[in-house]
Order: structure tokens, then sequence, then C-alpha cells
């Protein structure tokens, strides 16, 4: 008998170092202005300042574009549809947007607000910055092209019409605690933000009349965690019939959306322990879903470890090697070819010394992604 061939699992290539911890990281849309026909652009953002551009396809290349936002940290990164920008949220709670072809930066709004929704009159300048600090960022995409979400802890959600030059959000509401964690359906132009007391609040994106620039949030559900411990990380599934929510235990929990009216084909919430090695539990930090196999999602633990599941299933699919340090953000590009995966040390033991932050590019095999037989 012949012998089969199997393919080997392919190696991670070391795509660039940051000089401070990566926040997020985004494959670019190949049919937006941004991605330029590309599916292999990659935008980044760092603790400090910096959102980058790089072209994964290209071997030890300098980033194609890095620009200083004069944010403090950026926490957050959106890549809308229908404009060639970066959108970046920071520390210091700004939102702006980074021309690519012209490296013009123009401030779309800013989370300026205390907790109570008044103007914020702390003597303390650095503390209200922190309090106001935009640590979600999402192109709602779909119907909404031109809307940019964004979350705060300052315990708000705005909107952002990213056509209007006043820096005004045009939708504004009040969160039950700080935003940890935000995720976007584009198919129903919903949105997920999961805070502090363990909260998941569900909003629909609603338009005022015929051509008026008027938009507003109206919350569809709030659900508390099934998980007992702070969310770290939320995910829609592709369709937007469920999600994945991701906490500092080392656990995963996977709903579904009932109540919304959405078809569950009778599947029920279930949980699942990851990211533990021996008696040590790590948080999860990020999960990501293969465009391809919608049913499979990698997520990145803080052991610096990633692993495909089969979310239908409930089955392990791969683990891929161990990185040098905690997954800090992790995105599948468009065509489910390549996964970026950012090995950036994410202080959950305190400052000591960690390796450098870097991100990694790891090719995905169909025999990887793809679920498993019943």
């Amino acid at each position: 008998m012949a012998a089969v061939h199997v393919q080997p699992p392919p190696e991670p290539k070391l795509l660039d170092r940051w000089s401070d911890g990566i926040s997020t990281i985004h494959y670019l849309s190949s049919v937006s202005p941004a991605g330029g026909g590309s599916t292999t652009r990659l935008a980044s953002t760092s603790w400090d300042g910096t959102v980058r551009l790089h072209d994964t396809a290209k071997e030890s290349a300098p980033a194609l574009l890095s620009h200083n936002m004069e944010s403090g940290p950026l926490f957050s990164l959106a890549v809308p549809m229908v404009v060639g920008s970066l959108v970046t949220g920071g520390l210091d709670g700004s939102i702006k947007a980074l021309d690519i072809d012209t490296t013009t930066v123009r401030r779309i709004g800013t989370h300026a607000k205390d907790k109570k929704g008044s103007d914020n009159k702390n003597n303390n300048v650095a503390t209200a910055a922190i309090e106001n600090a935009c640590s979600c960022l999402a192109a709602v995409n779909g119907d909404h092209p031109q809307v940019v979400a964004s979350a705060s802890w300052n315990q708000q959600i705005c909107l952002w019409d990213l056509r209007l030059q006043n820096n005004v959000a045009v939708a504004m509401v009040d969160l039950p605690g700080k935003a940890f964690s935000m995720d976007v359906d584009s198919v129903h132009g919903r949105i997920l933000v999961g805070t502090s007391g363990r909260h998941n609040i569900f909003y629909d994106v609603r338009k005022g009349t015929v051509g008026a620039e008027e938009y507003s949030l109206e919350q569809v559900l709030e659900r508390e965690s099934s998980l007992k411990f702070q969310t770290r990380c939320v995910k829609f599934f592709p369709a937007g019939h469920a999600f994945c929510i991701g906490s500092i235990e080392g656990r995963v929990g996977v709903e579904y959306l009932e109540e919304l009216g959405i078809p569950t084909d009778g599947m029920k919430k279930y949980a699942f322990k990851c990211h533990r090695v021996g008696d040590t539990v790590y948080p999860v930090n990020a999960i990501a879903f293969h465009p391809k196999y919608t049913s499979t999602f990698a997520t990145g633990g803080c052991d610096g470890t990633v692993v495909l599941w089969d979310g239908l299933q409930k089955k392990k699919l791969v683990a891929l090697p161990m990185f040098p340090t905690s997954i800090s953000a992790m995105s599948f590009s468009e065509d489910g070819a390549e996964l970026a995966i950012a090995s950036s040390y994410t202080h959950e033991e305190g400052d000591r010394e960690h390796p450098k932050d870097e991100i990694y590019i790891r090719k995905i095999l169909d025999s990887e992604a793809m679920p498993k037989e019943k």
C-alpha cells in the first residue's frame, strides 16, 4: 500500500517586533479602500501609541505605515469598509482616524464624560483620562458602513458617523459597567458589549428617517455571563445566532440568542475549560472565528497557547505550539489562510521581565480548521 502523505503543520513566521504591548490586530478586507485589494494587509495598535500597517506576504519587510496617534497608549482599532482609514481609540478617550494614503489624522470624537454622564471635573487629569479610556472600537459595517461604535471605561457606548466633522456622537447610551470587550454582528446590525460585573448587553443600531443623519442604540437584551469570573473577551459567531465569552478563569462559554427570535436548532449553552497548565489557570484574552468554517474559532490565552475549536461539535481541533508569552490578540485573514497572533505580555503577573512583544503569522491548513464529523 502506498504511503499516505500528511502535510506537516506550518511553522509560525515572525512578522515584526514592537517596543511595547500589542493591544489589537486586524486584517483589512480586500474590498475596502484600506485593504487595497489584498488579503494580507494587517493593522495593529500598541501601548506605545502607534498604529501600524504590514503586508504579511512580504518576508522581513518593514511596516507599510507607522504613525503615532498622540492619544497615549492605543487600546482599540476599527477598520470601516467604506473609507481608507484606520480608526483608533486611546487611553485619553479619543477616537481618531488615520488616512492610509495621506497619513493625515482626523479626530472623530472623545469619550470625555464621567460614569454619571456629566462633564468630568476631576482635577487629576491623568485619572480623568484613564477613566475615559476608549477600550473598545468596532466598525458597524453592513447597512451602516460609515458608522463606528466605541465603548469606554467611563461606562458609555457611542456611535460616530465618519461623514460628520462635528466630533459629536450620533448616539450615546450608558452601560452598567466598564466596557471590557465589544463585537459587532453586521448581519443584524447588532452590538454586544461585555462589561464589568459580568454583564453582556446587546444593542440594535437603528437609523432615523430617510435622509436624516440620526441613529439610535436600542437595547434588546441584557444577560449575565454564564461564567462565574470576570469577562475578558466576547465574540459573535459569524452568523450572529450565538456568541462566545472568554473569562479570566481559563474558561469559554458559548451562548445562544433565543430571546431575540433566532432559531437555535435545539442547541444549548455550554462552557469548557481551557488554557490551563497543571493547577495554574490562565485568562482567555482573545477569540477569533474562522471566516470559512464558521463554527471554528481560535482562543488565545496568557499561557502563550492558541487552540482551534469546533464550536458546534464541542471538540478541540488543534493546539498550536506555545508562543513566547501571553496571546494578547488574534485575527484571521479574510480567506482564513492565515492567523495573526500577537505574543505580548499582558501583565497578568505584574510588572516583570518578559519576552519581546511580537506578531506571528501562522498559515492555517483546511485540515486544521475543518469541523470534525459527528
